[in-house]
């Protein structure tokens, strides 16, 4: 038997991914009676009949608001019963980082339902061509909030990660995730948390990151790819790939409380210049020469000394003097993940969108201020103070 200080050390090596059982199949009865002798499963959820309410109204809305509506329901899960038992109905999925196990709808009723409010805010073919593409995100802290909104939308089943950090405690005021998965890959972590939503994705992690070795593998089969990393370099090698195989990019960062959001269409414009010029003339091998300084500069020019917050560029000259790291703030990456999820939806639905830059503002919206001429001239004076500080 180990002892307490082994158990405290002993390592999480469960995975990331779900164990599905069709317990209408005998092999997948013994397994799972198996994890059961083992104490590996603590918790079962079975809210079956709940779904199959759910299930049985969306496919009846002119009945739900009658006052048959109950009775019609039972005998229709009565009917269910009568076909095979309960429990051989939809699956069974198994996390084990959870200890648990939870019966779930087969994979068409469970999309049905867990979209169903989403109508006709995303209809149906909207919501297909959302759910059937491919992406690939790099980079995950904003890059996870990214992937939990199209999550939660009924997005891309089929889903790449790509990071190679594991989460710390100055992580969680941004990343949403508890102290529970200190020192997870930010991946397996990230995956955990979208399979939890919906069992039925599939999704390939990168926890190596994105390297000169890897990254046509990761962009040349995708639709879109999310741009959320920090190093410049293999920004410029997902653009690379990008107009290689004709994959529109979306980037966005998090400015203060706010959201710089670019679009770069290579899908439709193969020959425009990456980042839409504004880092100038860039190679590969100059953007992995750059000193810290030089980043700086680089990231500055991207985002543009006008747009930067005047919090955020007095935060990044105090780094390495005052504060270790340059600030980012939970709600900004949650803006971010929203907009980003917005624009990838409109890209797959070949919607009307934006294909430069948005600036999604909640400084420009709510504080009753921002538009006024004084103001104006204060952020444009704080922002040549900026361009002068980097030589721009």
């Amino acid at each position: 038997m180990l002892s307490l200080h082994e158990m405290l050390e002993k390592k999480d090596d469960v995975g990331a991914k779900p164990i599905f059982f069709d317990l209408s199949q005998t092999a997948d009865q013994n397994k799972l009676s198996a994890l059961f002798a083992d104490n590996k499963i603590q918790h079962v959820s079975d809210d079956f009949e709940e779904q199959h309410q759910e299930l049985f109204a969306v496919r009846n809305p002119t009945i739900v608001y009658t006052a048959g509506f109950k009775e019609k329901f039972k005998k229709y899960y009565e009917e269910l019963k009568t076909q095979k038992p309960l429990q051989e109905h939809g699956h069974w999925v198994y996390f084990p980082w959870l200890s648990k196990i939870v019966h779930i709808l087969a994979e068409e009723d469970f999309f049905i339902v867990r979209t169903a409010r989403n109508k006709n805010l995303i209809n149906t073919e909207e919501q297909e061509k959302f759910h059937n593409a491919k992406i690939g995100i790099g980079g995950l802290s904003v890059g996870s909030s990214v992937a939990y909104a199209m999550t939660l939308q009924g997005g891309p089943k089929h889903v790449k990660l790509a990071d190679m950090d594991r989460l710390a405690l100055s992580n969680t005021n941004r990343i949403l995730s508890g102290v529970d998965n200190l020192g997870m890959l930010k991946v397996e972590m990230a995956a955990r948390f979208m399979y939890q939503i919906n069992p039925y994705m599939e999704i390939e992690l990168y926890p190596d990151g994105l390297t000169p070795e890897n990254i046509e593998g990761f962009c040349k089969d995708l639709d879109v790819v999310i741009d959320e990393l920090d190093n410049l370099s293999v920004k410029f090698l997902i653009r690379e790939q990008a107009k290689k195989y004709k994959i529109p990019v979306v980037m966005a960062a998090d400015n203060g409380d706010n959201a710089v959001v670019d679009v770069e269409r290579y899908d439709l414009e193969p020959d425009m210049p990456y980042f839409h010029g504004r880092m100038g003339d860039v190679s590969y091998d100059m953007l992995t020469k750059l000193d810290k300084f030089g980043i700086g500069k680089m990231i500055t020019k991207h985002v543009g000394p006008e747009n930067v917050t005047e919090r955020m560029q007095q935060s990044l000259m105090e780094m390495g003097k005052t504060i270790v790291s340059w600030p980012q703030l939970g709600g900004a990456a949650l803006i971010n993940g929203a907009a980003v999820a917005y624009c990838v939806r409109k890209i797959l639905n070949s919607q009307p969108l934006e294909k430069n830059r948005a600036l999604v503002y909640l400084d420009e919206k709510l504080i009753p201020t921002w538009n006024e001429p004084t103001e104006i001239k204060k952020r444009a004076a704080i922002a040549d103070g900026f361009r002068k500080i980097f030589g721009l």
